[in-house]
């Protein structure tokens, strides 16, 4: 039987430890895009706009983006100005032009830059930048609107959206995920405190696979049990949620 986790009893993910399950990440992803055949890079995703492909231009975009603060603000300017003309959300302008960068390169061009550029990246999000963590950044989720600190797209989203692009990837192509509970289930086990905290009730969660673990919150509630990454992906939007798992959780 799994031991219980009280989900308050889950640290937050420091900056020190961000940086070391970043770097984990960017390795994975690149180790999963050699595993990929001729065939593999067109193949549909869960993000109905982009393919395998288009999916790992857009990834390696956006870790290239966080390597330094020049780097990043031509990028967030030239979203901004797309935003503003075509009437859209930032994100979206953003990664059109992240996967409209990199759309030229081969798929051997496209993995030798994410090895390239992803340590780079993991040490760039990893250092204090005590101003620019402060910043707010304006986002959305579940269709509300809401203010983040820079901080928390350096420590976090910035390393769930590889890890679920990862599993877009896997599922879209039928190659096996790498999963490790100390990287993984670390992720997973982040989301799950953040779930917790964004819909405030008691719950039994019982979370299956690598990645997966047993949290607890409060007594009572709902009693859920289904695979980690399913999870993760119901929270992300890509699959329908009922009851807790309709509140959704940014990736």
């Amino acid at each position: 039987m799994m031991t219980a986790t009280e989900v308050t009893s889950i640290p937050p993910i420091s900056r020190t430890e961000a940086g070391a399950l970043a770097a984990a990440e960017y390795r994975r992803v690149v180790e999963q895009l050699r595993t990929l055949s001729p065939d593999d890079w067109s193949q549909p995703t869960d993000c109905s706009l982009w393919d395998v492909r288009a999916m790992a231009g857009h990834t390696v975009g956006m870790l290239s983006d966080f390597t330094s603060l020049p780097r990043m603000m031509r990028r967030m300017q030239a979203g901004g100005k797309a935003a503003k003309r075509d009437g859209g959300p930032l994100i979206d302008s953003v990664t059109a032009l992240q996967v409209a960068d990199h759309a030229a390169l081969s798929a051997d061009e496209l993995i030798a830059k994410a090895e390239r550029m992803g340590p780079k990246a993991a040490s760039w999000r990893s250092k204090p930048h005590p101003l620019f963590r402060l910043m707010p950044l304006k986002e959305e989720v579940g269709g509300k609107p809401e203010t983040w600190k820079m901080g928390f797209l350096l420590d976090t989203i910035l390393t769930r959206d590889p890890w679920m692009h990862r599993i877009d990837t896997s599922r879209a192509t039928g190659r096996e995920m790498v999963l490790t509970a100390d990287h993984d289930g670390r992720i997973v086990a982040d989301v799950v405190a953040e779930w917790a905290r964004r819909h405030g009730q008691p719950f039994s969660l019982t979370l299956t696979g690598p990645a997966g673990g047993h949290f607890v919150s409060g007594h009572g509630g709902e009693e859920l049990s289904l695979d980690a990454l399913e999870f993760c992906r119901i929270l992300a939007g890509r699959a329908e949620g009922h009851g807790l798992l309709a509140q959704e959780v940014p990736f």
